[in-house]
């Protein structure tokens, strides 16, 4: 099937396809990637509940979680995905950041490769993500507020185990970002290029220590 073929499909299986592919069980291998959180846990800018919830809104709002939803909208929205593909690169802020990237971009094509009998080229993934909805002809907004509750949930994860916090207190974060996570993903709906861009320094000096700590769990 030709990488660019878009797929009609009932409304009722749309939100079946995007609990799928965001679901821990797609295998992205997103737990293997904390974004840099392990570090900033490490220095102690992470210690609770409450830094974990601000750390992700900035991340969200300002940072890395919100070039990446617009990045999947520019793709969702694009011919040919490949020159978001290599903005996606010119974005990645560090090695670990654009390894992250590129590798669960790489684990999600060839899933949906196999699952959907199409060519996916390997791209970073919130390309992928934005190439394949668009591919399946699914919502552009729902697959955005479902992209962003899968990397805000990853992250908290993460910090359940790192810092570490309780199941019910991670839960409580996550819930609380919901409103964020909304406004970001009406955002991104028609974002630009011009759009990118961030201002969550400490957010991306973490993701450049991250690659030098001694004792670590997390890829990034």
């Amino acid at each position: 099937m030709a990488t660019g073929a878009r797929m009609a499909m009932p409304m009722s299986e749309h939100l079946h396809v995007l609990a799928q592919w965001f679901s821990p069980a797609f295998p992205v291998g997103a737990f293997a990637w904390s974004h840099g959180l392990e570090w900033a846990i490490s220095a102690g800018d992470i210690r609770d509940g409450e830094s974990l919830r601000d750390w992700l809104e900035v991340l969200l709002s300002h940072g890395s979680g919100r070039n990446e939803a617009i990045l999947l909208s520019l793709a969702y929205r694009a011919e040919d995905p490949a020159p978001v593909g290599e903005l996606a690169r010119a974005f990645a802020f560090g090695a670990e950041r654009l390894a992250e990237s590129e590798a669960q971009g790489a684990a999600f094509v060839a899933a949906i490769n196999a699952l959907y009998d199409s060519d996916l080229p390997p791209m970073p993934y919130p390309v992928a993500v934005g190439a394949a909805a668009r591919m399946r002809a699914l919502p552009l907004e729902e697959t955005l507020r479902y992209g962003l509750h899968a990397f805000a949930a990853n992250l908290v994860g993460a910090a359940v185990r790192f810092v570490p916090l309780g199941q019910s207190e991670g839960q409580q974060v996550l819930a609380a970002l919901f409103p964020v996570i909304d406004a970001l993903a009406q955002e991104a709906l028609g974002a630009d290029e011009a759009a990118l861009g961030g201002a969550a320094i400490r957010a991306d000096l973490a993701a450049l220590h991250h690659e030098t700590l001694t004792t670590r769990i997390f890829r990034s």
